[in-house]
């Protein structure tokens, strides 16, 4: 929810209803990807800053420029803050604003996947790498070839493939990309998306190359369908895609998950495949105080959790977040049931 919005509400109550408390209190922290390795939980989230750049719909406040590694023993632990594993001054083709990253793990290598942008202005993904899931990462000299956009998310499937989803509308610039090539012109979040009563803009996905250091196709749409089999319109805010994309697999079936952006929710469709198609399935989490909603599910010792954030530890200030997590369940069809993040 927008900061002035926030006015009537109090905050120690606010705390004292939420499911989860922080994580981590001594840094803000937000859009957390969390993974097991080796039987311990790591947290690749976002290192929220102060920053005098004004607010806008474009995000130009949140003003990220390195990275922290969070690592737990169990979600109920302490955690460890392991300082920061790249900053923006080590990444060669990178300006600014490091936002939401992820991380994954092959024959004993760690990389880091990170969206910032370059020297013109135009988000890319890049990839870091370390012998150590903390860092530090050392950046590739130059940003994924044919990469856009925002939102890096590395899921491994069954047979030892990578795939990477991501994306994001108004600040994170997809609509910029819809003819393939990038448009300058136009100004505000708004310029080049779709009309409300057309398809939604889609999510994008491309398997990895074996190095994990490139794509190795060129990225695709990730197309979500509503009940009836059509894909979901712009105006649908409720449902359709925004950003913060997330993929995991649970007894059968391919779970994508996302943000809506605008309208604060966390939501998820159901497919058979990496690729899609895939069919809205509802609701993870209502909205949370603070503007942004961005997670990761992870399993842990055979119990699911979704890794989120908000803003109530700033008391509201949508770029000073601070990461969570709280179990999520399924019903017998797979369903997972929708969180409430504070108690009535």
């Amino acid at each position: 929810m927008p900061e002035d919005s926030i006015d009537h509400i109090d905050f120690d109550d606010l705390r004292d209803r939420a499911i989860s408390q922080p994580i981590v209190e001594h840094i803000y922290t937000a859009d957390p990807s969390a993974h097991v390795f080796d039987g311990r939980i790591y947290i690749y989230p976002s290192h929220d800053v102060e920053s005098d750049v004004p607010f806008d719909d474009l995000g130009s406040h949140f003003a990220m420029e390195d990275y922290h590694v969070i690592s737990m023993d169990s979600v109920d632990g302490p955690a460890t803050d392991h300082g920061v594993a790249l900053h923006v001054d080590d990444v060669e083709w990178a300006e600014r604003q490091m936002w939401a990253p992820d991380a994954h793990e092959k024959d004993g290598k760690y990389y880091l996947f990170f969206p910032a942008k370059d020297y013109d202005g135009i988000f890319r993904i890049g990839v870091a790498v370390s012998d150590s899931p903390v860092g530090p990462f050392v950046a590739q000299p130059a940003a994924i070839k044919g990469s856009f956009s925002i939102d890096p998310a590395v899921y491994r499937d069954h047979g030892g493939e990578y795939y990477m989803y991501f994306g994001g509308i108004w600040g994170g610039q997809l609509q910029r990309w819809r003819e393939g090539v990038y448009r300058a012109d136009g100004e505000g979040p708004l310029a080049h998306l779709p009309a409300d009563d057309e398809p939604a803009l889609c999510p994008k996905v491309a398997r990895m190359t074996d190095d994990l250091l490139e794509f190795a196709e060129e990225p695709r749409d990730l197309v979500i369908l509503d009940e009836e089999g059509a894909p979901l319109l712009q105006g649908d805010n409720d449902r359709r895609f925004f950003e913060a994309a997330w993929m995991h697999y649970y007894q059968g079936k391919y779970y994508f998950s996302y943000s809506t952006g605008d309208t604060h929710y966390i939501c998820y469709a159901m497919g058979d495949s990496p690729y899609g198609p895939f069919t809205y399935a509802g609701r993870i989490l209502e909205p949370v105080v603070g503007w942004t909603s961005h997670h990761s599910i992870c399993e842990v010792d055979g119990r699911w959790y979704l890794f989120y954030h908000d803003s109530s530890l700033s008391e509201g200030v949508t770029h000073l977040r601070s990461i969570k997590v709280a179990e999520i369940t399924y019903d017998e069809e797979g369903r997972i049931e929708t969180l409430q993040p504070y108690r009535e």
